[in-house]
């Protein structure tokens, strides 16, 4: 069973600059009602970098809650940002891992499930596999550590 609170990372998709996520923001009848989060590329230089639903819309489709984000980014931003920095992402434990790479040195940011705070450690790595193993192994100890399973 799905969280209500757990953004969709493995549902995200980018789009013009942007990382759009789903999330369930209600039920009616049974049926999800989704909204979307959205990180931007730029980080804090975007107005939008961790919106919550800036088209104030939403769907009872994952698909539909998507396509109304992709919509609203293409008629309010100027010009794609195309960094590709969403490139090298994973969801581990329903946690958002992003992989960055810098002259050859590895760094991360790792958002939770509920919430879009960037709470990485700074640490700099030779590899992205050892970048990887890193943040797996702190999650896993942690998960240890609270006694949940997922």
């Amino acid at each position: 069973m799905t969280s209500h609170r757990r953004l969709l990372y493995e549902q995200s998709v980018v789009h013009n600059g942007y990382l759009i996520i789903p999330y369930v923001y209600s039920e009616i009848a049974g049926t999800p009602i989704y909204a979307y989060r959205l990180l931007s590329e730029l980080g804090h230089r975007s107005p939008w970098h961790r919106a919550k639903n800036p088209a104030r819309l939403h769907s009872s489709r994952v698909e539909g809650i998507l396509q109304i984000a992709k919509e609203h980014l293409d008629a309010q931003v100027l010009m794609s940002q195309a960094l590709d920095f969403f490139k090298q992402r994973y969801i581990y434990n329903h946690n958002l891992i992003i992989i960055s790479e810098i002259r050859g040195k590895f760094f991360y940011d790792h958002y939770p499930p509920t919430r879009l705070n960037n709470i990485a450690a700074p640490k700099i790595f030779s590899s992205e596999a050892d970048c990887i193993n890193w943040v797996k192994t702190g999650l896993d100890r942690n998960l240890q550590k609270s006694g949940s399973t997922m």
